[in-house]
């Protein structure tokens, strides 16, 4: 497994710009970020380069939705610039949701108006050509199914199991699940039953302890087992630090790394 920090929620004691050596001298092998739109993608990769860290990835979608039919070319349009972004700069993936996200991760639509048939149908039919442009940029897109109890109330995707049949429905080597041990625990538990069930579907995972979304010890999620558990399935991919310290950033990543 390879460790990626989320240099949005972790070394914000820092500047941007110091974020990427603080995060290789922590001992992390990638950085994340959230959006790209607003950040200079020059000045990343160079950070990058310097601190000789890799970057696991970014969100790929912003103002759109996979379930709204007539986000369809719009959706498709920003994804397309997203994984150019991300060829830029030398990330790996991009990550996907079912809903556009607001200011602090807020649901803008919860689209009451739609069915589940019509969302589910809408994002077969979009997924379907994001797997096209996923396999002809080499950049993995991974969906995101996220907790609907505390941070994204009205979201769509919000079970692993959804997700994963999606997945194993576009049957493509570049369209994953980002599957998210926090958001997940709040939803429907079961962690590693869950992992067992559908780790062939996962391109990438976060960790934060719930409830709090802080580092692991903070909570009631057993992450020492969780990490053991993922070498028992075999994982090699990535995991994602997506999570707030409850105190300092060195408290945090000293936890963080006490479960690898």
């Amino acid at each position: 497994m390879k460790t990626t920090a989320c240099i949005e929620t972790l070394f914000t004691e820092l500047p941007w710009e110091a974020r990427f050596q603080a995060a290789k001298d922590a001992g992390f092998d990638y950085i994340e970020f959230w959006s790209w739109t607003d950040k200079d993608l020059d000045q990343i990769k160079k950070l990058s380069e310097e601190a000789k860290i890799g970057i696991s990835g970014f969100n790929g979608d912003a103002d759109y939705s996979l379930v709204d039919p007539s986000h369809k070319e719009k959706y498709l349009e920003f994804l397309g610039k997203s994984i150019e972004a991300a060829k830029k700069i030398g990330a790996i993936s991009v990550t996907i949701h079912s809903n556009a996200l607001g200011d602090g991760g807020v649901v803008v639509n919860h689209y009451n108006e739609l069915s589940d048939t019509v969302k589910m149908c809408s994002m077969y039919d979009m997924l379907k050509e994001v797997a096209v442009m996923a396999e002809e940029s080499g950049i993995t897109c991974n969906l995101e199914g996220l907790n609907i109890t505390t941070d994204h109330v009205g979201n769509f995707l919000k079970n692993t199991q959804m997700a994963a049949e999606m997945i194993r429905l576009i049957n493509s080597p570049k369209v994953k699940i980002l599957y998210d041990v926090y958001h997940m625990q709040l939803n429907e538990g079961s962690i590693c039953d869950t992992l067992t069930k559908h780790i062939d579907t996962v391109g990438h995972i976060h960790i934060a302890d719930a409830p709090g979304r802080h580092e692991p010890g903070t909570g009631e999620i057993n992450y020492p087992n969780v990490i053991k558990h993922l070498r028992k399935l075999g994982y090699e991919g990535t995991v994602g630090s997506e999570l707030f310290p409850e105190t300092t950033t060195d408290a945090a990543v000293k936890a963080i790394m006490a479960i690898f």
